[in-house]
């Protein structure tokens, strides 16, 4: 990988890659053992000239990878910007890297302002812990913008998803494809539900949202409102196949909101062209869903139950968010993820037969 393109970071058993074009985690490896586990999706087209330099297309699109931040969430109509905001579309500059004690940091900020903040994205992974450590700070700046990060993790085979609890599940008021032409949506929209296996279905019925995948042939989105008595909150998605989770991890006070994005083959223009498959998107934000940049800063329906849309930027000041994603190896015999629980130096990852595995983790990151 070129250098003035891709930025890597590395620490004992772990190894993060960020393309400095758009600031997208291009890859995460986690190393256990004998065994090497990549828990992130990368789209298909990624190296395909007739998509990467056609520049009438977002960045955002062009090199679909990984992990990336948004900022605004969804629709940029606030200052025309491209969908997902600057910092998922726009280049980011190498701070620095430091190494020192059992930690390696490192520091970017994008070229462009937000709403006149400075924008710093800030990577840390320790010797021996399967995770990638994620700061975004807002330096000044004036407003407040919806954020989110967009983890996405692909399944080849079917697969588990859990989740800490949630108040509530919603779709939006439009569905992802409304055109059978270019695309088709299974969800019903707009919908709300409180169990995560029944979300109803267009034409009738109800999709668990805890099996992967739900349909086939289908691009569809699902907001999911974390219960904010949850300590920690997280999604995990279990892939048998290959044996591995991958683990999306936040304080709810940063992000009340995971998002579901379903990419099964649903879109049939460029540059998916029905060949993006077998892909979850696990986003955690503080958003009005996708409803754009002017309706979450906006006085909304979740706003109104007190559920925050929007971070709001500090003109003397800084304020920031925090998550960590990581990938982890399941025990044999495991089926679905029951419970994930924090404590100082370590995670517990409990099954629903009763197994536990545990992991490195600095708890304190989520909890400052």
């Amino acid at each position: 990988m070129k250098d003035d393109v891709f930025h890597s970071i590395e620490a004992e058993g772990i190894r993060a890659v960020l393309d400095l074009r758009v600031g997208h985690v291009r890859s995460l490896e986690i190393t256990h053992g004998a065994r090497t586990i990549r828990p992130l999706h990368t789209a298909p087209w990624v190296d395909d000239p007739q998509v990467t330099e056609d520049a009438a297309m977002p960045g955002n699109l062009r090199f679909l990878s990984g992990d990336f931040f948004c900022a605004p969430f969804g629709g940029s109509d606030l200052d025309d910007g491209p969908p997902h905001g600057w910092p998922a579309n726009s280049p980011w500059k190498v701070v620095g890297s430091t190494r020192a004690d059992d930690r390696t940091v490192a520091r970017y900020e994008l070229a462009r302002p937000i709403l006149g903040a400075r924008l710093v994205k800030e990577f840390t992974l320790r010797d021996g812990h399967p995770f990638l450590y994620e700061r975004h700070i807002f330096v000044g700046g004036d407003g407040a913008v919806p954020v989110a990060n967009h983890g996405m993790t692909r399944f080849d085979a079917p697969g588990r998803v859990s989740f800490s609890p949630k108040l509530f599940g919603e779709t939006p008021g439009t569905a992802l494809e409304p055109d059978a032409r270019l695309g088709r949506s299974r969800l019903r929209y707009p919908a709300r539900f409180t169990d995560v296996a029944k979300a109803p279905l267009a034409d009738g019925g109800f999709a668990d949202l805890t099996h992967y995948p739900i349909a086939e042939n289908h691009e569809d989105f699902v907001s999911l409102i974390e219960d904010p008595r949850n300590p920690l909150g997280w999604a995990a998605a279990l892939r048998p196949d290959r044996g591995d989770l991958f683990l999306s991890l936040k304080n709810p006070k940063d992000y009340p909101i995971t998002m579901m994005w379903f990419s099964n083959g649903g879109r049939d223009y460029a540059p998916w062209n029905g060949r993006h498959r077998g892909v979850l998107g696990l986003e955690e934000g503080r958003t009005y869903a996708g409803n754009g940049h002017k309706a979450s800063i906006a006085e909304n329906e979740w706003a109104r139950q007190g559920i925050p849309t929007a971070l709001h930027l500090s003109p003397e000041g800084s304020v920031e968010v925090r998550n960590v994603i990581g990938g982890a190896p399941i025990l044999e015999g495991w089926s679905s993820v029951a419970s994930i629980s924090a404590a100082r130096d370590r995670l517990t990852i409990q099954d629903t037969g009763g197994g536990n595995q545990h992991f490195r983790f600095d708890a304190a990151f989520l909890t400052r």
